[in-house]
């Protein structure tokens, strides 16, 4: 059963980590399908649209067939985004991706029982949030199949880079999208 990589990000910017993560969900997956999307426990700093249209812009800058943005997967909600994902791709294995900041809200998720055990969870590092031994026990105790992903992403922060934006931590690609809806307090006179 072909597995595919299934990783949504408020794309807040998306960041130089958001691109790397991409490209080594690559490496380790046949196809990745990625998304931009409302997380209902945070507060955006752009509207859903135009952080879409980052998105996509990051993803047309990686250049490999096998990453797609897929936007109608978005949804505030897993469960909703996985039964999408499911009627896509109805005999391929999901792996949904989350950052390590992530794994120990999940329980607290909607109906996190009922869509964890239909895929696989994968787990990817981040820099100042280490998966613990409790978050584990508490996502297999709900059915996760769980895969730690043993990755090399930079640290970068979307929240600190809205505050405080770092040309080295924002992807080239994005820019453009940056500057002509003057995002993130940006304007032309942002760029180095």
């Amino acid at each position: 059963m072909p597995q595919i990589a299934l990783f949504g990000t408020s794309a807040d910017p998306p960041t130089c980590g958001h691109q790397a993560l991409l490209e080594e969900l690559l490496q380790l997956y046949p196809r990745v399908a990625t998304w931009a999307s409302d997380n209902p426990k945070k507060q955006h700093g752009a509207p859903l649209d135009l952080r879409a249209q980052l998105l996509q812009a990051l993803v047309k800058q990686i250049q490999d067939p096998r990453l797609e943005q897929i936007q109608e997967l978005s949804d505030p909600f897993t469960i909703r985004t996985l039964q999408r994902a499911g009627q896509r791709w109805p005999d391929a294995e999901l792996v949904f991706v989350v950052g390590s900041d992530l794994a120990s809200q999940i329980p607290s998720w909607k109906q996190t029982d009922q869509w964890l055990p239909h895929c696989r969870l994968a787990i990817a590092p981040r820099q100042g949030w280490p998966l613990t031994a409790v978050a584990i026990q508490q996502l297999k105790q709900l059915g996760a199949r769980l895969d730690q992903l043993v990755l090399s992403v930079p640290a970068s922060a979307s929240s600190a880079l809205r505050e405080r934006p770092r040309q080295d931590q924002l992807p080239e690609s994005i820019w453009p999208l940056l500057i002509e809806h003057n995002l993130y307090g940006l304007n032309s006179s942002s760029r180095c």
